[in-house]
């Protein structure tokens, strides 16, 4: 149910990443929910370098995705999003388990990511998962980058931190 995501379907990655928004708003997360997705340009970069993955349902119609880079020779996870019709059924740890199969097939040490820590379905998931928590002096370069970019679009709003996952 894993496979790339097509050109033709960047506009439903960004309706899922909406609608799995909304979540946010139930807990006081408002600005976090109101926040647009990735534009089809950005989608489209992720897609067109092979970064792109979608778990498609049996109509092989995409319900959630995932996009990855590699920051600082570490596999990062840049967004993984899945629509919460969907949720709780462990799609979301399998996109990010073929994130890490990808980013072992670059020569990854690790898999990052960036989260909000006390959001049930981000850091706590993530700790599930394997992900620990990076203390400050352990985040690289473009970690940091990451971070100061979150910050500067006010996602420090609420408790946010850097995880890692070795492979």
């Amino acid at each position: 149910m894993i496979r790339p995501a097509t050109a033709r379907e960047l506009p439903l990655l960004q309706d899922i990443e909406r609608a799995a928004g909304k979540c946010f708003a139930d807990i006081g997360m408002v600005a976090v929910a109101e926040d647009e997705p990735p534009s089809l340009k950005v989608l489209s970069e992720y897609q067109e370098g092979g970064r792109a993955w979608v778990w498609a349902d049996g109509d092989d119609l995409p319900v959630a995705y995932l996009i990855a880079d590699l920051v600082d020779g570490n596999g990062h996870v840049e967004q993984v999003s899945v629509h919460p019709d969907h949720a709780g059924r462990r799609i979301g740890r399998d996109l990010i388990g073929h994130a890490a199969d990808w980013a072992r097939a670059q020569g990854a040490p690790a898999l990052t990511l960036t989260t909000f820590t006390e959001v049930v379905w981000n850091g706590p998931y993530y700790e599930k998962l394997g992900f620990r928590l990076l203390p400050e002096a352990e985040l690289t370069p473009g970690l940091r980058e990451i971070r100061a970019a979150e910050a500067a679009h006010g996602l420090d709003r609420w408790p946010r931190a850097c995880m890692r996952k070795e492979l």
